[in-house]
């Protein structure tokens, strides 16, 4: 701990002393700086060495790797370079090696240059930004996430503000720099670096130019690079102070959202994604106790099939005016009418009323074909749909019920050969499949849906009758027999059983 402090200490004076001391500052041979600069030198000098021997933690897994090989390769792959040539004092090396070559360098037309080159070399230190980074990161949890935020801003505008001054430095202070023009040359190191500052600060934020817009190639482009590290820090900075606002107090946040709307609006899959199955399931068979009541469909069914078919149901609302389903569209979805008025349009304009406890579209599920009618609700409609998939999914667990669907359907179309023309049509309900080479139904050929009256019962109300779960052998023989293309269809075929015989009539009936 008490080394990471210093390094920590070490690290940002180096990154806020370094900069004002190359850039404002001509002498860079006094006593102080030369101390200041072998002693941060030694320290990262010796950091670099003990980061050889420190553990890493791995975040995914927390895991600490103490084994000195692999530490030592994989700090070798990583920041070692950079670490290491922000330790080395290129700058001094330098000058030593050019004053054992020529003793008389500082009094010839190289001094400046080479005075110059040792303050960029400088800038190497500047490297060290990444040890500041990564100590942060360490220290994440402990400080003040704010406050981590605000400094690394303000490092950025001080760098900004030196490099504003260095430039024009570096090129002896040209006629039309902005320290020229304003006659700051010779003036103390503090307000040339507050004028800096300033100039930096308006560029980054995108305010102004500072006193007076760039006039030399060089700050026009100074003032280009300020605005896009500008305009990229400010833009990180408010996705940073925005995840960091909805972090505090996350669980407090959390409880209001749940309690926010509390007895007037919920979601639904939400508050059951969060329950576990036993409990989901009591819910759901609470929440569809009418609708199970109001079907015979269900209150027949085995209760385990209920269960699994109402866990797979979305509740779904309609206005009066709104289509349910449209005529010629690909049908993907069944609706059980838990409460309100429906009606179903067919071609020939015919109307028919299904109301609560009746259910439409299944044979799309069985067909994937399109409808051929529309759906339009009457009243305020509370329905369920459940959707192919889903419906697949349910009756692979149960295929008695597979074919007691299958069933129903062929009863139905049987029904529809039989009292072809004197009927209203369930639009939406009987399916054309696609592609297939059997007549399409007409207009004057649709089919009941669960709780649809027949011509001898039309004035009774949709709920009150109950369809068979199969088809009477009277109807079937009574049934007429359209052009089936038998030899086309699967079920022409012998040696089937009763399932495919069952599902190869419905398609040839389609």
């Amino acid at each position: 701990f008490y080394w990471d402090f210093t390094m920590l200490l070490f690290m940002v004076g180096n990154l806020i002393i370094i900069p004002v001391g190359i850039t404002f500052f001509k002498d860079e041979t006094t006593a102080p700086w030369i101390v200041f600069n072998v002693v941060s030198d030694t320290f990262f000098l010796m950091d670099l060495v003990l980061n050889f021997r420190t553990g890493i933690v791995i975040e995914d897994n927390t895991e600490i790797i103490l084994d000195p090989e692999k530490i030592k390769k994989k700090y070798l792959r990583t920041w070692f370079v950079v670490d290491f040539v922000s330790s080395i004092p290129v700058d001094y090396i330098f000058l030593i090696v050019e004053k054992g070559i020529d003793s008389e360098v500082y009094k010839t037309a190289r001094a400046l240059r080479i005075v110059r080159f040792t303050k960029i070399l400088s800038l190497l230190r500047l490297l060290r930004l990444s040890r500041l980074i990564r100590y942060i990161h360490q220290w994440e949890e402990r400080g003040d996430a704010y406050l981590q935020l605000i400094s690394m801003m303000l490092l950025l505008c001080h760098w900004d503000g030196c490099l504003q001054f260095l430039v024009p430095m570096l090129q002896d202070f040209p006629r039309n720099c902005w320290v020229s023009i304003n006659g700051m040359v010779n003036h103390s190191w503090s307000e040339l670096y507050s004028f800096a500052l300033f100039k930096a600060m308006s560029h980054m934020l995108c305010i102004g130019y500072g006193r007076q817009a760039p006039e030399s190639m060089t700050d026009i482009w100074l003032t280009m690079l300020s605005m896009i590290v500008g305009a990229t820090c400010y833009a990180m900075f408010i996705g940073h102070a925005t995840a960091l606002i909805q972090s505090l107090d996350s669980s407090r946040r959390q409880y209001q959202e749940k309690h926010r709307y509390q007895g007037k609006m919920f979601d639904e899959d939400s508050i059951l994604g969060e329950l576990n199955g036993p409990l989901r399931e009591e819910i759901v068979n609470f929440n569809c106790r009418k609708l199970v009541a109001s079907m015979p469909l269900f209150a027949n069914a085995d209760p385990n099939f209920v269960t699994a078919m109402l866990t797979k149901l979305k509740f779904e609302v309609f206005q009066p005016g709104d289509y349910i389903i449209r005529e010629g569209t690909i049908g993907k979805k069944m609706y059980f009418i838990q409460h309100g008025v429906v009606s179903v349009l067919t071609k020939g304009n015919k109307e028919m009323k299904l109301s609560d406890g009746s259910y439409f579209g299944e044979i799309c599920l069985l067909t994937r074909g399109r409808r051929t009618a529309s759906v339009r609700a009457d009243t305020y409609c509370r329905l369920y749909s459940l959707s192919v998939d889903n419906f697949n999914e349910v009756l692979e667990e149960y295929p008695m019920m597979r074919r007691a669907f299958e069933t129903v359907a062929i009863d139905r179309l049987d029904r529809i050969g039989e009292r072809a023309g004197g009927v209203a049509g369930t639009g939406g309900v009987w399916l054309r499949p696609q592609g297939r080479a059997s007549r399409p139904l007409s207009a004057s050929q649709p089919s009941l849906p669960h709780g649809a009256p027949g011509p001898a019962a039309s004035t009774r109300p949709a709920s009150s009758s109950t369809p068979r779960l199969g088809p009477t052998p009277a109807a079937r023989a009574a049934a007429p027999s359209p052009d089936r293309r038998d030899s086309a269809s699967p079920g022409a075929a012998g040696g089937l059983d009763p399932q495919d015989s069952a599902r190869s009539r419905l398609s040839s009936n389609l």
